[in-house]
């Protein structure tokens, strides 16, 4: 009875957060270009239990539409970001999608929630390991994690209807442009890492479109604040040693 109770009552917060979403996009529709979302992502969004990927001590929060902290200097995005990023890709069941940032694996569980196949890269070695053993123990098998330099992409799986990045980058990093399938979209927050530090709005969410003659476009979809895209600690210093291994 009390698991009843329980489940009644997440079913409830998250039609809630669904509400508070909805009511989010309404007023940036201006941003947007769009006052609603596809109703497949909502539907995705509807299915993914947001409070299995927060920390214990965070659960009773996890249906609020508000970044989460998930430990190690790292956040679960807002429901509402990750709705907008999931919804500006414009992919559906079977594409393939890479997620530079699995942080928790939320926005992971909401990709496959919409059917699509992911391939997820996490720098943190502690979040990468605690992700993919959560992911499977959930049930999506659709997601496959590793743990990278989410800027050098996962090559071998390329290429990519959509590349969905988690965290903020002062550059596009090459490597993931060439993965993008042409026809694909790559959603990422460009701007200076400080930015997603002080929550304040110093970054862009970008659309980056790569047209079939392999041209690329970019579109400015919101103002947003990001934690800094992370190069792993081993990367860092082969770079800082002129490339030596």
């Amino acid at each position: 009875m009390a698991e009843e109770r329980k489940t009644a009552e997440r079913a409830k917060e998250r039609a809630e957060m669904l509400r508070l979403i909805d009511a989010e996009v309404a007023e940036t529709a201006h941003w947007l270009g769009k006052d609603k979302l596809d109703p497949r992502v909502r539907e995705a969004l509807a299915r993914t239990p947001r409070h299995a990927f927060v920390p214990r001590m965070e659960e009773a929060y996890a249906y609020e539409n508000q970044p989460l902290p998930i430990g190690l200097g790292q956040t679960i995005s807002q429901p509402y970001i990750v709705a907008i990023m999931t919804d500006q890709a414009n992919i559906g069941p079977g594409s393939r999608v890479l997620e530079v940032g699995t942080g928790s694996g939320y926005q992971a569980a909401v990709l496959a929630e919409l059917g699509c196949e992911v391939w997820s890269i996490e720098t943190v070695p502690e979040l990468a390991e605690a992700a993919a053993k959560r992911l499977k123990e959930l049930g999506y098998g659709k997601v496959h994690c590793r743990r990278g330099d989410g800027a050098k992409g996962w090559p071998e799986a390329a290429p990519f209807d959509a590349i969905l990045v988690t965290a903020a980058a002062t550059a596009i990093p090459p490597a993931l442009i060439d993965q993008l399938k042409h026809g694909g979209r790559m959603i990422i927050p460009l701007g200076p890492p400080d930015g997603a530090i002080r929550f304040t709005s110093t970054q862009d969410l970008l659309r980056i479109e790569k047209a079939g003659d392999g041209s690329v476009t970019k579109q400015v979809v919101l103002p947003v604040a990001f934690v800094p895209l992370i190069t792993p600690p081993e990367d860092a210093a082969r770079e800082e040693n002129g490339g030596e291994d």
